[in-house]
């Protein structure tokens, strides 16, 4: 089914789940990006603090699991939904998993803009924003929803 031939209600949840998903990547780069850019932000009292804070970085990467395993079910759900009355109410499902879905896949990158402040190297803060990037990526609508 092209886009054109989809339902309206499919076309607007799809709309408000592709604009979050933009929105959600520009705040999770945008911390990280900033604090790399204003070095004057960073404490120089205690560096040791860094290494820390990138270990807690990569296991919040592990927050996602369960958070994608429900993103995976709601998808299933939606898609069985289709042309029938309980579709909104499965978009409004898979938007409110998504949505925290991609708050634990920001988590890594916030983490490590954070520890810039207290220490962190930018190489090490870099590789917890690429996780979170690659995480983020994986919350994409597949075009099975158009």
């Amino acid at each position: 089914m092209s886009e054109a031939a989809s339902p309206p209600i499919r076309r607007q949840w799809r709309w408000r789940l592709i604009r979050a998903w933009w929105i959600q990547l520009l705040l999770t780069l945008l911390p990280v990006v900033l604090l790399s850019l204003l070095p004057g932000l960073r404490l120089d009292g205690d560096a040791q603090l860094g290494m820390p804070l990138f270990a807690l970085g990569l296991v919040s990467l592990f927050v996602t699991l369960p958070l994608f395993r429900a993103y995976k079910h709601a998808l299933i759900a939606t898609e069985k939904s289709f042309g029938g009355e309980a579709e909104s109410a499965a978009w409004a499902h898979l938007a409110r998993r998504r949505r925290n879905a991609l708050l634990g896949a920001a988590l890594p990158a916030w983490i490590g803009a954070g520890a810039l402040v207290l220490g962190l190297e930018s190489i090490p803060a870099l590789l917890l924003t690429f996780g979170s990037l690659l995480l983020l990526y994986l919350y994409r609508l597949p075009r099975q929803l158009a």
